[in-house]
């Protein structure tokens, strides 16, 4: 994991002569009422993605008879264009930092509308039959996910441009990630309780109220520079942005992998009842939350790239424990999740916190947030897709099939 400490420190580890004076905030400058204001909005934007693409299929399949194939189909290929095009997103967000944060929040505002109305017309489709079912869908999951990059990258960029020290950057990402948990939690329980018409009604009413805190929120620091958002492949170019990125990747790989598999864990190797399944989940992401605060504090010991390092072998150590379990081994596994959720919230907060330090040596603050948290929400989404692409498949080849009661080492898939 030694690449890790050149991105830090800007292109090859050095900073660049062109670098502008970075304001070296102290974490103390940014207070809780500010990391709320400019956090909020991640909690819709967090909110949104499980109904669409875990609900969403169970739902047009369930209800209205649309083949599986087909669903799957249309999900991968809407994923799929939705990651190329957020480098794209990335310079269109850059031209809009160039003209004013306000021209930003305006087309935040945009965004959001655009966001709540494609999902609600998403699962309250106004035709029928299989063909302009699908037809339909496709529409409103285009729409509703270019807004959502829109949206994420813009809400991304401007929390890069709030600049600071590690503890201060760190501190901004926490509280975007942290109310992101509490998104993914009230979307894993709301859809099945109130129902898909109270669930978009939700979203609506928090993108409203994300932006409507976002307005209030810290305004980014210096100017923007000529020539903002001139080149979407300036990211590349940065040997230290290549190197945090591989990083990124292969330890965002490791853990969609385990994202994917866990539930099939759960039901073929610990045989736990269905019931426990929301407790185990639970119990990731709480830990993930509440640990946020540690893992701040560490960063002010330590620094960014030690404290993530630790997240990552506290992983490592909670997997590798769950390899170990069988049967029945349910209060063992409680306690992975709760470790390997408490290790998540370094991949949540740090990061991110680390791309925003690289921006500024490499000379690119006020110039290319956009295009960097382009790349890097297009290496996310990739992450995902290559997760499933490579688990499930190896799975199979390996002979599992899911709902046979295995003992066999193959069942032996990690934790969440």
């Amino acid at each position: 994991m030694r690449p890790a400490a050149s991105p830090a420190g800007g292109v090859d580890g050095q900073v660049s002569p062109r670098a502008p004076a970075i304001i070296a905030k102290p974490a103390s400058d940014f207070s809780a009422s500010q990391g709320m204001r400019y956090g909020l909005l991640g909690l819709p934007l967090a909110f949104v993605a499980l109904p669409l693409y875990v609900v969403m299929p169970n739902h047009y399949a369930t209800a209205f008879g649309v083949p599986l194939a087909a669903l799957g189909t249309l999900l991968l290929a809407v994923r799929l264009a939705d990651a190329v095009a957020d480098p794209w997103i990335g310079r269109l967000a850059d031209h809009l930092y160039a003209r004013s944060p306000e021209t930003v929040l305006r087309f935040g505002a945009v965004a959001s509308a655009l966001l709540a109305l494609a999902f609600a017309g998403l699962f309250h489709p106004p035709t029928q039959g299989q063909g302009p079912l699908l037809a339909w869908a496709a529409a409103m999951l285009v729409a509703a996910s270019l807004a959502y990059s829109l949206l994420s990258i813009a809400h991304q960029a401007w929390g890069a441009l709030l600049g600071g020290d590690e503890a201060r950057r760190s501190r901004v990402v926490a509280w975007r990630e942290g109310w992101g948990l509490v998104g993914v939690l009230l979307a894993s329980v709301l859809p099945l309780v109130a129902g898909l018409g109270w669930t978009s009604a939700v979203l609506a009413g928090a993108l409203v109220a994300g932006c409507a805190a976002w307005a209030r929120a810290p305004r980014p620091v210096g100017q923007r520079q000529a020539g903002a958002g001139s080149d979407w492949r300036l990211p590349l170019q940065v040997a230290g942005f290549r190197h945090l990125l591989a990083v990124f990747m292969v330890n965002g790989i490791a853990s969609a992998c385990a994202a994917t598999l866990v539930l099939f864990f759960i039901q073929d190797r610990l045989q736990a009842p269905t019931a426990m399944q929301p407790v185990f989940l639970g119990a990731y992401f709480l830990c993930a939350a509440a640990g946020m605060p540690l893992w701040l504090r560490r960063v002010a010991r330590c620094g960014l790239v030690r404290a993530w390092l630790e997240g990552m072998l506290l992983a490592v150590a909670a997997f590798a424990g769950a390899a170990l379990l069988d049967a029945g081994d349910t209060a063992a596994f409680l306690l992975v999740c709760m470790a390997s959720g408490l290790a998540l919230g370094t991949d949540l907060a740090l990061p991110g916190a680390l791309l925003a330090g690289l921006i500024g040596r490499a000379g690119h603050q006020g110039r290319a947030e956009g295009a960097y948290f382009g790349w890097w929400n297009f290496a996310a989404k990739l992450n995902l897709a290559l997760a499933a692409g490579l688990a499930l498949p190896l799975l199979a080849l390996a002979g599992y099939e899911p709902c046979r009661r295995s003992r066999s080492p193959i069942a032996c898939c990690p934790a969440p």
